[in-house]
Parts: C-alpha cells; sequence; structure tokens
C-alpha cells in the first residue's frame, strides 16, 4: 500500500474513532498514539537503524544468535548480614539453576569502613553482607570455585578494594586472574548524581577507575572492568531516555579518561559494560535496551573511533525495578517482576537479577528468591520469548518509539557535552535537577491518580501486617568486631604497616603510577578494607558535595 493510500485510510479510521469516542472515551493522559502504522517509520533504513543481529549498530543485539545459543545469566544479586551466612544464599543460588553471583555490600563496606568503625553502627550487614577483609571474602567463597562461576560486584568507591580480595581468593585457590569472570560496578560518577556512596573526590576517583581498566587489560582480560549504571539513575526517578543518556555521558567520561591516562581505546573499551534498570512499561523498555546500543556503537565509532566490533557493544546487565515494587499487597510484586523480566529479555539483556516479592519490606527470604529466580526461568524456557532474535523487531510502534528515546537521548548528551562533559553537568547540579524533577512529576501524576499503581493509588485492600520476614540479626556488629579483632592478633602487623606505607607513598605519586599492584600487597597481608581505604583518604581527602539544589 503506498504511503499515500495508507495516509488517507489512517485519517478515515481517526476520524470514525473519535466519532464514537462518547460512547466509549479513551483514558486519559496516555503518551504513545492511539495507533501506528507505517506513516511513523517513513524513510526508515533498515541497515543504518536495525542492520543484524552481532552487526553495527547492534541495535537488535550483541550477539548474532542471542538466546538461541545461550540463556542470559541469571545473576541473582544477594548478601547479607556474615560472610558465612551469605556463603550459604550463594550456594543455594547456584545448586537451583543460578549461573551467576551478584554480590550486594552492606552499607560500611560500600563507602570504605570496617565494622568497628563508628560510622558503621547500627548498619553492619544490614543491606548486604559485611566484608572487612581478605579473611571474609574466603568465607564468602567458600566451596565455590571461581574459575567456574561469574561474579558481579555491586561496588563503588572502594571497588579496587573488594576486586584486589577476590583476586587475592582465587590465587588461594590456585586459579590464576586471567581465569577469573565477572564484573565490578566501579561507576562513581552516578555515585555523586544520584545514589551517594561517594568516598574520594572525583580526579582520584578516576584514577582509581583508571588504573584498575589498566591493571585488568594486563592481568585479568576476562573481567568486566565497569559496570556504568542507569539503575540507581531510573530508581532515583529518571526517565527511560534520560537513563540512558545520563549513563553514556558518564560512560564517554571514563573513556575520555582512559584514553587521556595513554590507554588505546581498543585495549579497554570491549570489556565496559553497563546496567539497566527493567522497568513497569514493557514495550518502552524494550525500545530503551534497543536505543542504547545504538546510541553506544555510535559514540564508540564516530567520537572514539573504536575499530573493534566489540568495543562498539553494549553490553548490559539488567535488574528490575526496585522502585517499582509495592508494600501495599506484595504479592503483585511476583507479576511486576515477571513482565519487566519479559521486557528484559525481548530487549536483550546479557545478565538479569529478579527483585523479590518483599524487597519493599525488608530483605528477602530464601522463598522469594526462588521465586524471583523461578520467573526467569520460565520466562526462558516456557514463555518463546527467547526463541528468536530480537522479536519485537519491525514493530510499528516499537521501531518509532526506539527512534524517539534514540532522540531524545542524542539531545541530553549534547547539552551535556555544552557543559564540558558528564564530571562538569554533575559539578554544576544538571544531572541531578534532571532526575528530581522527572521524579516529581511522576509522583504528582500517582497522586493526582493519572499514574495508577495497583493497590497503591487504586484496587487498596485491607490488609494484615506482613509476617515471615527476613530480619538481619542485630550481633552481626559484635559477631564482625570479633573477628577483626582475631584477625589483627593472628596477621604480621609488620608486614601490614609496610604494604599501607608503600601505598601511601603510591597515592602522592604522579598517575601513571598504577595503585592496583599496592592495593593488593596490602589485601594479600590482611589490611582491613577500612585501613586502606583510610590511608587513600588521608592521601585524596573525601568529597562533599557542594550541589544546592
Amino acid at each position: 500500500m503506498a504511503n499515500e493510500t495508507l495516509k488517507a485510510g489512517f485519517d478515515k479510521y481517526m476520524a470514525s474513532v473519535d466519532a464514537k469516542l462518547d460512547k466509549n472515551p479513551e483514558r486519559a493522559n496516555l503518551e504513545p498514539k492511539r495507533l501506528y502504522t507505517p506513516l511513523d517509520v517513513e524513510g526508515f533504513d533498515y541497515e543504518t537503524k536495525l542492520g543484524l543481529p552481532g552487526e553495527y549498530p547492534f541495535t537488535r543485539g550483541v550477539q548474532p544468535t542471542m538466546y538461541r545459543g545461550r540463556f542470559w545469566t541469571m545473576r541473582m544479586y544477594a548478601g547479607f548480614s556474615t560472610a558465612e551466612e551469605s556463603n550459604k544464599r550463594y550456594r543455594y543460588l547456584l545448586a537451583n539453576g543460578g549461573s551467576g553471583l551478584s554480590c550486594a555490600f552492606d552499607l560500611p563496606t560500600q563507602i570504605g569502613y570496617d565494622s568497628t568503625d563508628a560510622m558503621a553502627e547500627g548498619e553492619v550487614g544490614k543491606v548486604g553482607v559485611a566484608i572487612d577483609s581478605l579473611a571474609d571474602m574466603e568465607i564468602l567463597f567458600d566451596g565455590i570455585q571461581l574459575d567456574q562461576v561469574s561474579t558481579s560486584m555491586t561496588i563503588n568507591a572502594p571497588a579496587s578494594v573488594l576486586l584486589a580480595m577476590y583476586i587475592a581468593v582465587a590465587e588461594k585457590q590456585g586459579v590464576g586472574a586471567d581465569k577469573l569472570r565477572g564484573t565490578i560496578q566501579n561507576d562513581i560518577l552516578k555515585e555523586y548524581a544520584a545514589r551517594g556512596t561517594y568516598i574520594f573526590p572525583p580526579a582520584p576517583s578516576m584514577r582509581l577507575i583508571t588504573n584498575i581498566f589498566e591493571y585488568c587489560a594486563k592481568n585479568v582480560p576476562l573481567w568486566n572492568t565497569i559496570s556504568i549504571s542507569g539503575y540507581h539513575i531510573r530508581e532515583a526517578g529518571s526517565t527511560a531516555s534520560q537513563e540512558i543518556a545520563f549513563t553514556i555521558a558518564d560512560g564517554i567520561a571514563y573513556v575520555e579518561a582512559a584514553v587521556k591516562a595513554g590507554m588505546d581505546v581498543d585495549e579497554f573499551a570491549g570489556r565496559l559494560s553497563f546496567f539497566w534498570n527493567a522497568h513497569n512499561n514493557v514495550l518502552e523498555e524494550v525500545a530503551k535496551f534497543r536505543a542504547s546500543r545504538r546510541v553506544w556503537a555510535k559514540v564508540m565509532k564516530e567520537r572514539f573511533n573504536a575499530q573493534k566490533a566489540k568495543s562498539q557493544m553494549l553490553r548490559v546487565h539488567t535488574q528490575t525495578a526496585g522502585s517499582m515494587l509495592t508494600a501495599q499487597q506484595p504479592n503483585n510484586n511476583i507479576v511486576r517482576v515477571a513482565l519487566q523480566t519479559a521486557a528484559a529479555v525481548m530487549g536483550g539483556t546479557q545478565s538479569l537479577h529478579t527483585n523479590s516479592k518483599d524487597e519493599a519490606l525488608a530483605l528477602p527470604t530464601t522463598e522469594s528468591v526462588t521465586i524471583a529466580l523461578r520467573t526467569q526461568q520460565i520466562v526462558a524456557y516456557e514463555s518463546g520469548l527467547a526463541d528468536t532474535v530480537d522479536p519485537l523487531g519491525g514493530s510499528y510502534y516499537v521501531e518509532a518509539l526506539t527512534d524517539k528515546i534514540e532522540a531524545e537521548a542524542w539531545e541530553y548528551i549534547q547539552k551535556i557535552d555544552e557543559i564540558g562533559g558528564a564530571p562538569e553537568a554533575i559539578a554544576k547540579g544538571y544531572i541531578q535537577k534532571e532526575i528530581q524533577d522527572s521524579a516529581y512529576k511522576w509522583q504528582m501524576d500517582i497522586e493526582k491518580g493519572n499514574r495508577i499503581i495497583v493497590g497503591v493509588n487504586k484496587f487498596q485492600q485491607d490488609e494484615e501486617p506482613p509476617t515471615n520476614l527476613l530480619r538481619v540479626d542485630g550481633s552481626v556488629g559484635k559477631l564482625q568486631a570479633d573477628k577483626i579483632a582475631a584477625l589483627k592478633a593472628r596477621r604480621d602487623n609488620a608486614q601490614v604497616e609496610s604494604t599501607l606505607a608503600a601505598l601511601e607513598k603510591a597515592c602522592g605519586e604522579p598517575e601513571s603510577t598504577n595503585l592496583m599492584p599496592f592495593i593488593l600487597d596490602c589485601v594479600r597481608a590482611y589490611a582491613t578494607e577500612g585501613e586502606i581505604c583510610g590511608v587513600m583518604r588521608k592521601v585524596f581527602g573525601e568529597y562533599k558535595s557542594n550541589v544546592a539544589l
């Protein structure tokens, strides 16, 4: 059908439907158009917009066969209380079909404090596992052969220390660093903008990140050295377009820093990875995934002249949306997570964590974690969504929405470039303000009833208080303090002091001095995380936000 004929038919259809709306009024405030046709993708060029899976611009996926060859990594995010307790959960997940581990650390660990520090009081083991030293890391992975599993660690400011601990555990298992597979989040820019678990100012933080890029390129080649995270940006309230735009702008800053430090882009870019949120609007999320791959491919090819296909690929881990879990009617969260899982799979994720139904109330129980893992397995084996590559490719709506999200992302990236790049845009509060405005609009839409959240602002019901929630024993802090005291009594404290002094000296040297070997020496000597980060705090100082919003 020629577009002229289609246009005439479409106009007649719209007029006919509009005439009937008095009998069947449409829901208000819907952003998508009522119907999408070839008119919405007019001039669409398959080769430049889509191409084939595994080929530039990677819109349809980064692997030629996608899930027909191998399912995504089912990487369940877990960690609570002590290393002993978390080790039990990891082994349970692996025994029940999980194909990767994802480590959640408690807040003191995330900001570089030992469990005995006054700053850690009341937080030890609460939102993740407490890791104070290599001794804890050894317990965390006891009985788990590290060359047989892929491990992701959600750690940012002290990422270098936790990675060093992981490498040292592998050494004790007889596993070389070149055999290790996994990811450290290591994304400090989004901490300044959206999350807050930062330690050091931007310059030394970026130094540590590029040190990791360089060290891993030479010594841990299978490791993903950063997971550039849009997840937390979306959790803070951004739109889908803002999520990928602000995250890719952060990615540009990391690549620029590494190139400035003397690295060849194709030496490290293939180990960069991303972290997306799977939100509630299924088709918008699918379009977001597709648009993000197209934007990153163009950035790497045209801005940084990356030659290798792997350097141009946006590989992504996904987590379902924690901010969309409701404390009201928590069983509804099972349905939400299933839909978000479907979105991530149709969008082409490389690995996935599914949240548990009770996480709006507490850390998940073993039962709820099992349901979350089974959700992935049902989608993989029963739904048919993994049977073909990019199953929604060619949908008029999805293609138009992919183009729309891409265009909005480019507008933001251009604005951030004009400001001076992501670090400067964060320093000036631009990114934070955009996220806050979007979060405010979302909340106002809920309060006005323009956006329905089932069980929250519609279809409410009286409920009994929740039972059988997982609670972390308050004695965890005392247990960790006892472990640290015992460690300090048996380790070679002279060696610890020597390695910490060497690290302090190296921190004061030019940025060409890579700090990873010095951090590894400290870890091997059983210096604690707090001691190591304390040395770096002494030299680098601490970041204090001065953005008034």
